[in-house]
């Protein structure tokens, strides 16, 4: 990975960290707190424990957005939110969810939905999913997967699945 790559997301990190001050989640912490998530739903789902927390960890600023403090919504998945009904002069076009976990479970739910599942759901390359989930999922895609990737190997997210029985 570049350096210029590296500076960008260790910039981007640190923005989002000061945006929330002292209130919002380290790296450390929010992959403490989801591992234990995403490896059940790893087990459920064939799909690696290091994809579903690298890709949350990434949309979600590692739970420090604004969509995910908002709207728990750890994925940038859109739907309908109830931020008007709650007086919030914050707008978004991404879904609330009741719960973290519940967030967690829906993009498991729309990742397992889709064609290239059946194909994949046994493979342990995190390079793979990523690939086939960026064509439905993310804009910027090269850049997208590779900032995924770079999370899942700095954090060593991969120790997440060990779990896994392929």
């Amino acid at each position: 990975m570049s350096a210029q790559l590296k500076l960008y997301w260790l910039l981007g990190f640190i923005c989002t960290a000061n945006l929330v001050g002292a209130r919002g989640y380290t790296p450390q912490n929010y992959i403490a707190k989801f591992a234990p998530i995403a490896i059940q739903l790893s087990l459920e789902t064939q799909i690696p424990s290091s994809v579903i927390l690298g890709v949350a960890f990434v949309e979600s600023g590692y739970g420090n957005s604004k969509n995910c403090r908002l709207l728990k919504n750890h994925f940038g998945i859109k739907g309908k939110n109830n931020l008007r009904h709650r007086h919030k002069s914050y707008r978004s076009k991404y879904k609330e969810y009741d719960t973290d976990s519940a967030s967690y479970a829906d993009f498991c739910k729309i990742v397992s939905s889709r064609k290239y599942y059946a194909k994949i759901k046994n493979s342990r390359h995190n390079s793979i999913w990523l690939k086939h989930i960026s064509k439905t999922y993310a804009k910027a895609r090269k850049r997208w997967v590779t900032g995924v990737l770079y999370a899942i190997k700095k954090y060593h997210l991969d120790k997440f699945n060990r779990h896994q029985q392929i």
